[in-house]
């Protein structure tokens, strides 16, 4: 039985080390089973919390807390792992009994020093363990710098993006509003902002999945309503006036949806990654016509009617339509125009503008 003891200790501890090392270390979009889980549970009990409330602003509120209880729920348990499983090693490599085992494994994994002994042949193990608990920590606490890097990078664009595209940001909103101020040029630079951001959202996001439960300063900010609503733009753009469409639009378009499907393999969502450009789309022509109605009393030019557009559109769309939504769903994300249904029932949340200033476009 002892041997049993240590080799579960041995294999518990290279489980551990493991998924230590594909979460905080290895440099690439690994599937994290102990994120994915925590992430799983802590956001069923967080909805539950707010679910009484029936707002999204509740839900907004409880989801707040999944990040900062996702990084302290691993901490916990790599720690409670390495203490079982050098608990069950000095177990079976010892005559200690489990009391005894436990209380030595703490005291050295937390350096606390209190339980030794004369026993020469645990020395090892109660080095190691004491190496251990540091590293761990140390690990963590260099973890977070990186997290809140890109997650500064990511929300200065979607701040900037609110005064463009409203709040939660739309589409067909940016490109009205670039036509109503006349700051159509802009939209080039807008673009390439978008594609650099795509990129490096596709990169952090995919490598630290944990990135995904930090939210937005801002209830009606999302990353992932304000990708959907630039990859929008560029696709209207491209559909409805090709001629004046800049190439910017087709980059972004490109970089959005190829972020996506990074995120999309590290959290193993399965997608279609050459989709047919005729399939139908759930967003639908109503509401795409609707949108086209409203750009056109915003004064942005259309070289084709909505009819002759849609295909285009649609080709475009199919790309990262699935994809969107789904990270949107699983992100709780506003429920903005666009971007899909959610696991709460809330309202669509149209953009937010000044009444005197702008057309009122059909939902």
């Amino acid at each position: 039985m002892r041997l049993i003891y240590t080799l579960a200790g041995l294999l518990l501890l290279l489980l551990t080390v493991a998924s230590i090392l594909r979460t905080l270390v290895v440099p690439r979009g690994l599937y994290s089973a102990l994120v994915y889980r925590l992430w799983a549970v802590l956001r069923a009990a967080l909805r539950a919390g707010a679910v009484p409330f029936g707002t999204y602003r509740a839900q907004d509120r409880a989801q707040t807390w999944l990040a900062p209880l996702v990084l302290v729920g691993m901490l916990g348990v790599w720690l409670g792992s390495m203490l079982l499983s050098y608990t069950l090693l000095m177990h079976g490599s010892s005559q200690l009994a489990w009391t005894v085992s436990f209380r030595e494994a703490g005291s050295s994994l937390f350096t606390l020093g209190f339980a030794s002994g004369d026993r020469l042949h645990l020395s090892a193990l109660d080095f190691l363990a004491a190496a251990s608990g540091p590293l761990v920590i140390a690990l963590q606490i260099a973890y977070l710098p990186t997290l809140y890097a890109a997650y500064n990078r990511r929300e200065v664009e979607v701040t900037l993006l609110q005064s463009r595209a409203g709040e939660p940001a739309w589409g067909p909103e940016l490109l009205a509003r670039q036509s109503l101020v006349d700051t159509e040029t802009a939209l080039p630079q807008l673009y390439r902002d978008w594609e650099r951001l795509a990129a490096d959202i596709g990169e952090s996001h995919s490598n630290y999945p944990v990135l995904l439960s930090f939210r937005s300063p801002q209830p009606n900010r999302n990353w992932v309503v304000g990708l959907i609503a630039v990859m929008d733009a560029a696709a209207l753009h491209l559909a409805v006036s090709p001629r004046s469409a800049p190439p910017e639009a087709r980059l972004v378009l490109r970089a959005g949806f190829t972020a996506l499907r990074d995120i999309a393999r590290s959290l193993r969502i399965d997608f279609d990654p050459d989709p047919d450009p005729d399939s139908q789309i759930r967003l639908t022509f109503t509401e795409f016509d609707a949108a086209l109605a409203m750009l056109g009393a915003a004064g942005f030019a259309h070289e084709r009617a909505a009819a002759e557009a849609w295909p285009h559109f649609r080709g475009w769309r199919i790309n990262y339509e699935a994809l969107g939504y789904e990270l949107a769903r699983r992100g709780d994300a506003v429920p903005a125009l666009w971007t899909g249904p959610r696991d709460f029932t809330a309202a669509t949340v149209p953009p937010s503008r000044p009444a005197d200033r702008r057309p009122q476009a059909q939902r």
